[in-house]
């Protein structure tokens, strides 16, 4: 077995599939840093730069036709590593250097590493990436009930199940008083799990329940206020033992993200139950877990054609189904039930162009429109360039995904206006 933070080194001429690499560069205050230098090589190797590029006017450097090992690798359980590794540098004037060790990519995907960089004061912030729970060695998980007991005395649960706005991870076992504690967006932190427990070629339908089952976790710790009433100062841990996998610093995978995008306020429910279920998980190769999903067989299910709740229902029973938070932490408002298009009119159409205009002044390429409430040609121009600027698929429809991205750029661009 690997252990979790010691990575092999891939000999790059038996990589013969091929992967990309978006780089993106902001400020402390996500602004995008034009004329970055970013230079990868491979991980084990770092002298050997393979890739050299500048940033553009978004902050991005695209790194296409990397090498990786053959997608076979990550479709069946193995010794073989199925992903390469890259070392990333990053340095801009002004700037401290970022330094990136262990970012994986496989065959046909494409990974996204966000970097952040801070004022310069004369010091390196050097990231060092564990390897995917998959093919490292961690510490298998502690039994849990899947439904917590509530109303014990003293205990501070939610009345009903809220989508936060931020996530407080300790990056270490709950007793581990030296780990660090990190602030992480709810949609960031289950894009970094995803990312770090499965494997981004695996069918549609298996990272839809997989995410789902991690979702479903969070929300339940979220919900029972589980270490806060326990004196603790975090939401949740980044040991495999008690909740799942969290990496400071690890890149993403572009579908992972979407998926993410586009189911982040479901989770696994039962009947009469009004907590997310505590949906635990494991291998189910390495480590036995009958009561749980098994996420190889997981992935089995999904290449025979089983759909995510078809998949979640094989290992936690028939009478599950998948509910979805009414209230999301840190929006102005929740999303209208409908894609807003050409045609919408009304109050969310409205204030969805309010949104879009106060973010112009941030991003000057997304034109002004008037805020009528009438969505019409203008507006789903200005949508569309939204979407091209903040990497969506450019339909000039506000969909749901559409409708959290202006929610979530609007609030953050409102914050840095209100500190100016």
């Amino acid at each position: 077995m690997n252990v979790g933070y010691v990575h092999t080194f891939e000999v790059p001429e038996n990589n013969i599939d091929k992967g990309r690499l978006k780089v993106s560069v902001v400020n402390e205050e996500n602004v995008p840093i034009k004329g970055a230098a970013v230079r990868l090589s491979y991980t084990g190797n770092p002298d050997n730069i393979i890739g050299e590029s500048g940033t553009d006017g978004d902050g991005i450097s695209i790194f296409n036709d990397l090498r990786t090992p053959p997608i076979e690798y990550s479709m069946e359980p193995g010794n073989r590593q199925p992903f390469s590794e890259y070392d990333i540098a990053v340095s801009a004037p002004g700037f401290d250097n970022v330094n990136i060790s262990g970012s994986d990519m496989f065959s046909g995907e494409l990974s996204i590493q966000n970097v952040r960089m801070s004022a310069r004061d004369s010091s390196q912030n050097n990231i060092v990436i564990p390897v995917n729970t998959l093919y490292g060695d961690y510490p298998p998980k502690i039994d849990e009930e899947e439904i917590k007991p509530m109303g014990q005395s003293g205990e501070i649960v939610l009345d009903r199940v809220v989508v936060p706005e931020i996530v407080v991870v300790h990056d270490g076992p709950p007793k581990d008083a030296e780990a660090d504690n990190y602030y992480v967006t709810y949609k960031d932190y289950i894009k970094n799990v995803a990312s770090s427990e499965i494997y981004a070629t695996w069918p549609q339908e298996t990272l839809y329940a997989n995410i789902l089952a991690i979702q479903s976790i969070t929300l339940n710790r979220v919900y029972t206020e589980w270490y806060r009433n326990k004196g603790k100062d975090f939401t949740i841990t980044s040991s495999t033992a008690y909740d799942q996998k969290w990496m400071a610093g690890r890149n993403i995978f572009d579908n992972i993200s979407a998926a993410v995008d586009t189911i982040f306020a479901n989770y696994i429910a039962r009947p009469n139950v009004t907590q997310p279920l505590f949906t635990q998980y494991c291998d189910g190769k390495r480590v036995s877990c009958p009561k749980w999903m098994r996420q190889w067989e997981s992935k089995t299910l999904g290449d025979n054609g089983y759909n995510a709740l078809e998949i979640l229902q094989s290992f936690y029973g028939d009478d599950i189904y998948i509910d979805s938070s009414e209230e999301i932490s840190g929006v102005p408002a929740s999303w209208p039930g409908a894609d807003l298009t050409i045609g919408s009119t009304g109050s969310k159409v409205r204030q969805m162009q309010e949104q879009l205009n106060t973010i112009s002044n941030a991003y000057p390429l997304i034109p002004k429109i008037n805020a009528d409430g009438i969505y019409g040609e203008q507006t789903a121009d200005a949508v569309k360039v939204f979407q091209k600027v903040f990497k969506l698929p450019q339909t000039g429809v506000v969909d749901y995904p559409t409708w959290y991205k202006i929610s979530d750029i609007f609030v953050g661009v409102s914050r840095i206006a209100e500190l100016a």
